[in-house]
């Protein structure tokens, strides 16, 4: 954990605090206003990994039941790396047909895809788990996103961290004069986003490309792609949480 605090203190008189931070703010005489600012650093503890699954047959069962089995094959292979079924989430299935350049023509295929997300908490489980995927050829695209299980506990170490450093600056400075810190009149808090969150990391592929339309006139392409064996799972950086808070005390 690293913590890195900065402050401003200023000894007020009857009238008027303005900050550059904060708008316009009144107190009444012998106030003072400190402003600190606080980092919370810590590893994650959570990995977020996406899976695209993809099938594309001439029938429509046919490549609904293929994309089925894709989704119960990442499903178990997750199950048999030791997540629970609350951590295996899948998306719903969707069908696009295939048309030859008239869609008033039959389609001459269908194209289905999805996706599955798997939350692994013990990060050596990732390697097998993108083994097995290509092992299985179930998935076109994988991202994993290193993050916080619980990140309203790392904000609150930061706000917590952030005040009491505001505290004891404050009481230490009017120590000089003889002084005391009085009670907390008003406090604003801002809490930064989290830095270093994510990593995405896409895998190398072959593309076949195919142009797809669907019946209310839209149309795309869409990318079957052969997957080549991985590179080891990046490895996950700190994530920071940062807070700042603006307290106003009177002097007593």
């Amino acid at each position: 954990m690293r913590i890195a605090v900065t402050t401003v203190l200023l000894i007020c008189g009857l009238g008027t605090v303005a900050s550059a931070q904060s708008p316009e703010l009144k107190f009444i005489a012998d106030t003072l206003v400190v402003q600190a600012d606080g980092t919370y650093e810590a590893d994650p503890d959570l990995a977020t990994m996406t899976f695209r699954i993809f099938s594309q047959e001439k029938e429509l069962k046919k490549a609904y039941d293929a994309a089925t089995q894709s989704m119960s094959r990442i499903s178990t292979l997750a199950a048999n790396n030791g997540l629970s079924k609350d951590d295996i989430r899948s998306g719903v299935l969707t069908v696009a047909p295939v048309y030859e350049g008239d869609r008033r023509k039959r389609a001459r295929s269908y194209y289905v895809r999805g996706e599955m997300v798997l939350r692994v908490h013990d990060f050596a489980r990732i390697g097998p788990i993108l083994d097995g995927s290509v092992d299985d050829a179930v998935a076109d695209f994988r991202s994993i996103n290193y993050s916080l299980s619980d990140e309203e506990a790392a904000k609150k170490q930061a706000v917590a961290e952030a005040m009491r450093r505001a505290v004891g600056r404050a009481t230490i400075a009017l120590e000089q004069k003889g002084q005391r810190l009085g009670g907390l009149r008003y406090m604003s808090l801002d809490v930064r986003q989290l830095l270093g969150v994510a990593q995405l990391q896409s895998f190398g592929t072959v593309n076949e490309t195919v142009a797809v339309e669907t019946e209310a006139g839209g149309g795309g392409l869409f990318h079957k792609k052969a997957q080549l064996p991985p590179p080891p799972p990046p490895a996950p950086e700190k994530i920071t949480v940062s807070a700042s808070v603006q307290c106003a005390f009177q002097i007593q």
